[in-house]
């Protein structure tokens, strides 16, 4: 494998980028476009009226069903539906790299510089660019203004008194998360500016990384032979450009606070509403030879012509003393905070500003109970931690960049590794923070046991990594409104396990005590049309619910289907609690999983039914691939019951249960010779065995359980679930067909494709590529030897989704060769980092081999 050069990756993207500037310590890997690019092709989402004639007769009772359910939803209780079928997000090619760490909401900028994507409220996007928030430059020279430009390229309707329509021409944004870096070169000032964005996403950090901060320095280039004065303007409205932003009552204040040697200056804007109240602020660091001013109150609308003419007369603010009156209803406020610094003739200047924000009681749609994010801990939860938080993120942005520095230099400087790669890896990792992400502190009285005890076969009320590092939740999709979706985690929670393994545990400690636990509440299930339970116990849920609910209180928010449907959860808990062990080493994990993962593979047991060692599908079984029906033993849900089998020999082995031992060796043994008999068709396993005209279609996601045994480090010798050769047989069809022979190997792995080379039309989603379940394939490819066909295969989705359709920072669930995409910022692409762990174990590998060869014990 060879790297294959920035150029390749950024050329289209840069085309139109007229400038020879490259800013100031930009680096070369990561995702590149210029301010004036325009993406030709438009794409609408996936909706109701898409699905096929065939699928609408056979799913006409859904249909009709989800109607109902969507009109009282929207219609009678006024509340948005946890998927939206008929009022699906559109395509907006303008998401950048959000900003703030994980789990106390996150802002997002677009690659443009706009503030267009907001997630205070925990869970609930707002979609909606604020006009006024903006940065602008003021140049002076020899005491007069020569320059003052709003650095947006838009042309909007309102602030006409301020300058507007920079020239896209002559900027380009990179983005390497948790970092972005916009550059503009100034046309006839010969200045360049760049705008370093940083977050504070660090891996194994539990304190910084849940910070709701982000810090902008701004590298001013001098490259004229006289010095130049240069202050950059921050401007936010208080709020998000949501409906309540002229609810009355809204404030500003200027604040200053000293410690520690170090002063930080700024407005803090105070959003007073009933639920969730919040304060945003912007600040600086007091430095010598940096003025600092601010204005701590302007109406943004109309022309706002004075606070414009204010900067320019003399490059500074100037703002009455005290806080502005609260607004009155149907009124915005905005803030402005100005830095300003002198740069010699050929010299380097930099300025430093903070955007916080505190919201540190959080309530769910319910209002039933009163949630403490994490950073609380750290920096109280009064709601006035907004100047100490920005006086910590000015003041340790620098170690911030040396940890991610260090952890990213070493892939990055990787040459074998191809440059688009480094980008999909870093850049995927915006949804652990951008996932409708809250991470909260455990409540003193909570109870995650589910009421049985360890000595019954439960768990501590309060497992000691949640007691420490808190709750974490992330949504499926930030359109499929459930948090922790339970076989979408499966694929994504590899970047968790290896970067922040604590709250992949404590994800882990929150479903195991849901499996005990059972809501014997009927409901409706839109599938079926019948009422059922809504959680049964011994079965993992298919979420923790709703964010517009109350999530870890009631479970399951997808009533699609009942507890019934969900066979491949428990297969996926199983897999997981012995991989997470296994990368964790963490024997107390394993103590308390041990006998969950006993009473799912039971309930499991019942779908044994020829008793031959294989559970059976019926009907709609597999519950990954939605509607893609599958009967009797599938390759999907066989596989991975061969890997859970594999892997609870190998629990039984740590935990020397050896009558578990055997009895679980028994049946992978029986059941793996059912599984070669039935699905095996020489070239790869068949969908499923059920003799339907359909069933021989070869799925990009057939050898998913292998691929969680390779991972666990299992998968050869004494626990192998399937023959190596036929593994290798069977990755390479499905690389010759599914990546290969659909859209001219260009666009990743389709789902499902017919051995005659023709996509599986025959449900809404065989046809479709799935980005989290191609990073998978990719890395199962991987740890198979074929890195070469691995690297292609994942290449086409991140080309697809980043360059092509503009989908940055957004990466749909799915796509189709034309037209239509599904589910915009989806939690399953981060399996990405599936692909890291594949790379390391090779290497491993063949420095184990070298070893060998060497005839040395230890290398």
């Amino acid at each position: 494998m060879s790297a294959d050069g920035g150029d390749k990756s950024t050329a289209e993207l840069m085309s139109r980028y007229v400038s020879k500037e490259e800013g100031h310590q930009v680096p070369a890997e990561g995702w590149r476009i210029c301010l004036a690019h325009e993406f030709k092709e438009k794409r609408k989402p996936f909706q109701a009226k898409d699905v096929s004639l065939t699928n609408i007769v056979g799913h006409f009772g859904l249909g009709i069903r989800y109607l109902k359910w969507w009109y009282k939803k929207t219609q009678v209780e006024r509340k948005a539906p946890f998927i939206d079928m008929f009022r699906a997000q559109p395509l907006r090619q303008i998401y950048g790299a959000p900003l703030g760490g994980i789990g106390g909401g996150t802002i997002t900028r677009g690659w443009k510089g706009e503030f267009c994507r907001w997630q205070l409220t925990p869970g609930m996007y707002h979609y909606k660019t604020v006009t006024a928030n903006q940065f602008t430059v003021c140049i002076r020279r020899e005491g007069q203004t020569v320059y003052q430009q709003v650095l947006s390229v838009e042309r909007p309707p309102t602030l006409q008194g301020w300058n507007w329509g920079y020239c896209g021409e002559y900027a380009f944004y990179h983005a390497l998360y948790p970092r972005a870096w916009t550059v503009y070169h100034l046309p006839g000032q010969n200045v360049t500016l760049t705008c370093k964005q940083i977050s504070p996403v660090i891996p194994h950090d539990y304190k910084d990384s849940s910070l709701p901060v982000a810090v902008f320095v701004w590298n001013v280039e001098n490259k004229n032979d006289y010095a130049l004065d240069v202050t950059i303007m921050f401007t936010m409205v208080n709020g998000s450009g949501h409906k309540d932003d002229k609810g009355g009552g809204h404030w500003n204040e200027p604040f200053h606070l000293e410690k520690e040697g170090e002063a930080v200056s700024g407005v803090l804007l105070h959003h007073s509403t009933s639920v969730n109240p919040y304060t945003l602020c912007i600040s600086a660091r007091e430095q010598p030879n940096r003025e600092i001013s601010h204005q701590t109150a302007f109406s943004p609308k109309g022309t706002c012509s004075t606070l414009w003419s204010d900067l320019i007369t003399d490059g500074r603010l100037d703002s009455p003393t005290g806080s502005s009156p609260p607004t009155l209803k149907g009124e915005k406020v905005a803030a402005a905070l100005a830095v300003g610094c002198s740069v010699l003739p050929q010299g380097l200047n930099t300025l430093e500003f903070c955007l916080a924000w505190d919201m540190p009681k959080i309530t769910f749609g319910s209002r039933e109970q009163e949630h403490h994010r994490r950073y609380t801990r750290y920096f109280g939860s009064k709601g006035d931690a907004s100047p100490s938080l920005s006086h910590y993120a000015l003041t340790h942005y620098t170690e911030w960049e040396k940890s991610i520095d260090e952890w990213q230099t070493p892939i990055l400087q990787d040459s074998s590794l191809p440059s688009w790669y480094k980008s999909a890896l870093f850049n995927e990792l915006y949804f652990v923070a951008d996932g409708g992400t809250v991470w909260t502190e455990l409540q003193e009285d909570a109870d995650i046991s589910g009421g049985i005890r360890s000595e019954h076969g439960g768990l501590p009320a309060q497992p000691a990594v949640i007691k420490e590092y808190g709750r974490f939740a992330y949504l499926e999709g930030q359109e499929y409104r459930m948090y922790n979706t339970y076989d979408v985690h499966f694929y994504a929670s590899f970047a968790l396990i290896m970067l922040w393994p604590k709250l992949a545990l404590s994800v882990q400690y929150d479903i195991a005590g849901s499996v005990v636990q059972q809501d014997v509440t009927e409901r409706l299930h839109l599938m079926s049309g019948q009422y059922a339970a809504v959680k049964a116990k011994n079965v993992v849920p298919h979420d923790i619910g709703d964010p517009d609910d109350e999530p870890w209180q009631r479970v399951n928010a997808y009533l699609i289907h009942d507890t019934a449907y969900w066979k491949d959860l428990n297969l996926k808990f199983v897999l997981q609690v012995y991989r997470d062990y296994h990368l964790t080493q963490d024997r107390d994990y394993l103590q308390d999983m041990w006998p969950v993962c006993q009473a799912v593979m039971e309930s499991e047991l019942k779908f044994d039914l020829d008793g031959d060692g294989l559970i059976e599908n019926s009907g709609f079984a597999d519950q990954t691939y939605d509607g893609w029906t599958a009967t009797g033993p599938s390759a999907y849900c066989g596989g991975l019951w061969l890997a859970s089998l594999c892997v609870m020999c190998k629990m039984a082995t740590l935990m020397a249960d050896e009558e578990a031992h055997q009895r679980y060796r028994d049946l992978l043994e029986r059941g793996s010779a059912a599984f070669d008999k039935l699905l095996w068709n020489g070239k790869y396993y068949n969908y499923d065995c059920s003799g339907r005209d359909l069933s021989n279609s070869a799925m990009s996601d057939q050898c998913a359980g292998h691929w969680f045994l390779r991972a666990s480090g299992l998968g050869k010798g004494d626990f192998q679930a399937f023959p190596k050769e036929k593994i290798r047989t069977a990755l390479q069809s499905v690389y010759d067909l599914n990546v290969m022979s659909f859209a001219g190997g260009q666009m990743g792995a389709v789902n499902g494709m017919r051995p005659e080379g023709v996509p599986d039309r025959s449900s809404v989603q065989s046809d479709e590529v799935w980005t989290g379940v191609v990073y998978g394939l990719a890395a199962t490819m991987i740890h198979e030897g074929m890195l070469e066909e691995g690297m292609r295969t994942a290449e086409g989705c991140y080309r697809t989704v980043w360059e092509r359709l503009g989908m940055a920072f957004q990466t749909p669930e799915a796509y189709c060769e034309k037209a239509i995409y599904r589910s915009l910022a989806y939690m399953r692409p981060l399996s990405v980092w599936a692909m890291q762990l594949a790379i390391d174990y090779s290497r491993e590998d063949d420095d184990t081999s070298a070893c060998r060869g060497s005839g040395q014990e230890q290398c």
